[in-house]
């Protein structure tokens, strides 16, 4: 995959320069753009969907059947006829108005899901149809062919920012990162009933919905009715779009949910999940007064008679949709978990009905447009008498690793979410949930040793043919004009390969004994009690940390591997200026860019099965340590309070700490742990490109906090 955000920009890139040569202004040019990344994910969709399915159809007389959209439904995906597949579209002959065509596939998609009547884009009889055909090859770029949703909905994203900062469409949050929401999903277990966002943005809490259901084995269609409320009619289309393309269907209307309850779902909701907007110091306070869903009344109200901050109107909100045994979760500005003042009133009335669950926060740096720390606040109203009055506190700022292809998002990894999850399941008495993630893991460290001897075998005949091929001019040492010192360093490169290279055979020949050992004692039967898979893990602790030093070993190999090819050059450089003379010198310098290309070559290939053996090696190790931050930490398979990680706290000790639901302030600070990966280099690059997004929001605070003191005359 590309890096993310060079895609995205060079997406953008040619989009607008496009838009920018045909004379459209940006709200003309929004809805079809956002229209054609909508069909391209539809289609990414459908082919993957379609190619899982096609070779179980049944056949008749050999001829399987029809694909049907109920097939692509139980799949989550939606179904497009061949007009509205985006590659019948890319190749529309010249003769074909590609304005007319596109159209054509939006009305054949809202024929089949009539849920979509009127949200679909089908404006692009305005666009010229050089335009329209460029923007089709555009979204035919090569990096989205095999592209899942999560980055389409960071292009969706991108797309409308850059939208709204051109006024094309009113800014705002419109997605929240999936492994937030999958959190989010995973602590709440949305398996029933009705599922409820408030500011539904373009519907990914749904989404997400669906897939934790499609992996319990519950149909979403049959398990759950979704319902959304979004203030913006665009907005609206959007989350519409989102939910067909993953054959998903809901509730979705208009309103401001300040000041308005479209669904009537007061006390009805068995779960509510949302990100809803933060800080916000606009909300009516007179519209707003003595609504049914405020039930500890308002925080706090300014001078020009508005809600001082709308972040407790949210969390009111999310409390009061829910039925006697519904659970929230959702997101909020780490502002509001210590406020003070009426916040802080309002915060204890919701700790002493017992329903806050969880609290938990993350580090900066999570949403794409949004650098504010933030922490996920879980509420159960179904809570068991016995912790009626406890509350899981968990400070998961130092968990979290960069998404792929950026240097600036983070995320959590599926495993960090399993291992946060984890904690919960711990908490509710989920014992056996705990050592089943642990057997899990413990049956990929088995499966993953299973591949090491066959990719350190490729390494291994690639690092032969190097030596070989560099060996070779060790013939001609003896009578080529070489300079000593070209010589010498070539001796000693080759020297200092051959004392490294017999380390790691004699290294790697005792670590494949190790594993041989280990999996011929386990296989796949992992013990599930956890006095087992604590022994288990004892004795794979070695194996991975030998497997650690190897990669470190083939890391080395490599550079010397290098070292070598350069000194060879420097020798057949020298070599060849002594054995010529002026006449030769354009031969000398052809020889010298060819052999600098095989050299290349040589580094390039070497390089390519070193990865692939490393990526191996580390796999084995990752899951080994998955297995040991869980039991480090909780040895007993039970709950237990953790440094600088999770503390389980009651509201005694809350209401002595101002009420305060900051996770931080009650669990201490995490032991300094050693990075086995760390780069310094790489290290301070992001220092430094976190610190420039801090530089903006600290800019941008010191507006807002200027602004509110000239609107009070100080």
């Amino acid at each position: 995959m590309d890096n993310i955000e060079a895609l995205e920009k060079r997406l953008w890139g040619a989009a607008d320069q496009l838009r920018a040569n045909s004379g459209l202004a940006s709200n003309e040019y929004f809805m079809p753009v956002m229209g054609l990344i909508f069909l391209r994910h539809a289609f990414n969709r459908f082919a993957k969907v379609k190619a899982e399915i096609e070779p179980k159809l049944p056949k008749r007389q050999g001829v399987p059947r029809t694909l049907t959209k109920d097939d692509f439904a139980r799949k989550s995906a939606i179904y497009l006829r061949d007009e509205a597949q985006y590659p019948f579209l890319v190749a529309l002959p010249e003769d074909k108005d590609p304005c007319v065509a596109v159209n054509k596939a939006m009305e054949s998609i809202e024929e089949d899901y009539p849920v979509l009547n009127a949200n679909l884009p089908k404006e692009y009889a305005k666009l010229d149809p050089g335009v329209l055909r460029g923007l089709l090859r555009i979204f035919n770029d090569q990096a989205l062919n095999t592209t899942n949703g999560d980055v389409f909905g960071r292009i969706y994203e991108y797309f409308l920012m850059k939208f709204a900062a051109e006024k094309a469409h009113d800014g705002g949050e419109f997605y929240t990162p999936v492994s937030i929401v999958q959190t989010i999903v995973n602590v709440i277990e949305p398996d029933h009933g009705k599922v409820f966002d408030p500011a539904c943005g373009s519907g990914g809490m749904l989404v997400q919905t669906s897939h934790f259901l499609e992996k319990v084995g519950k149909p979403a269609h049959e398990a759950v009715t979704f319902y959304g409320q979004e203030k913006n009619a665009t907005t609206i289309r959007f989350t519409k779009m989102n939910l067909a393309v993953h054959g998903l269907e809901g509730i979705i209307k208009e309103g401001n949910t300040y000041y308005e309850d479209k669904h009537n779902l007061l006390h009805k909701a068995d779960f509510v999940m949302a990100n809803p907007p933060f800080n916000v110091d606009e909300v009516d306070a007179g519209k707003v007064k003595g609504d049914p869903r405020l039930p500890y009344g308002l925080s706090g109200v300014n001078k020009k008679g508005a809600v001082s901050n709308g972040n407790y109107l949210w969390i009111s909100y999310f409390w009061s949709y829910l039925n006697p045994r519904g659970r929230a979760g959702f997101v909020m500005s780490s502002q509001a978990s210590a406020a003070g003042h009426g916040e802080k009133k309002v915060r204890q009335k919701i700790v002493e009905s017992g329903d806050v669950d969880v609290m938990m926060s993350i580090r900066t740096g999570f949403f794409y447009t949004r650098t504010v720390p933030c922490e996920l606040w879980f509420f159960d109203r179904g809570k068991p008498k016995e912790k009626r009055n406890k509350m899981l506190m968990i400070d998961a700022r130092n968990i979290a690793r960069r998404m792929e292809g950026s240097r600036r998002v983070w995320e959590f990894s599926p495993e960090q979410q399993k291992n946060l999850t984890a904690i919960v399941w711990l908490y509710r008495g989920k014992t056996d949930r705990y050592l089943g993630l642990v057997k899990e893991y413990l049956r990929k460290v088995v499966e993953e040793t299973g591949n090491i001897e066959s990719k350190l075998k490729v390494f291994d005949e690639e690092l032969a043919e190097t030596r070989s091929t560099i060996t070779g001019l060790e013939k001609g040492l003896t009578t080529a004009k070489a300079t000593v010192e070209t010589k010498k360093a070539f001796k000693e490169a080759m020297a200092e390969w051959d004392e490294a290279e017999a380390l790691y055979k004699k290294d790697c020949s005792g670590l494949l004994k190790e594993v041989a050992g280990f999996r011929k004692k386990y296989g796949l039967n992992v013990p599930e009690s956890n006095s087992g898979q604590l022994k288990m893990q004892k004795e794979c602790e070695p194996v991975a940390e030998h497997i650690r030093g190897l990669v470190k070993q083939v890391d080395h190999l490599f550079k010397l591997s290098g070292k070598a090819i350069d000194a060879a050059d420097a020798h057949r450089d020298n070599n060849e200026k002594n054995n010529g003379g002026k006449d030769d010198e354009n031969n000398h310098h052809n020889n010298q860019r060819s052999e600098r290309r095989k050299a290349n070559q040589l580094r390039k290939d070497l390089d390519e099965v070193r990865k692939t053996a490393n990526e191996q090696l580390k796999l084995v190790a990752y899951f080994d340590r998955q297995v040991h931050w869980l039991q480090s930490r909780f040895p007993d398979a039970k709950l237990a309070d953790v440094e600088g990680l999770v503390r389980l706290v009651d509201a005694k000790e809350i209401a002595k700490n101002d009420w305060s639901l900051t996770p931080g302030r009650y669990v201490g600070v995490a032991p300094a742990e050693e990075d086995e990966d760390f780069d310094f280099e790489e290290t301070m690059r992001e220092i430094h490109s976190e610190l420039a997004d801090l530089n903006k929001e600290a800019d941008r605070l010191a507006k807002t906090i200027q602004k509110n003191f000239e609107e009070l005359g100080i």
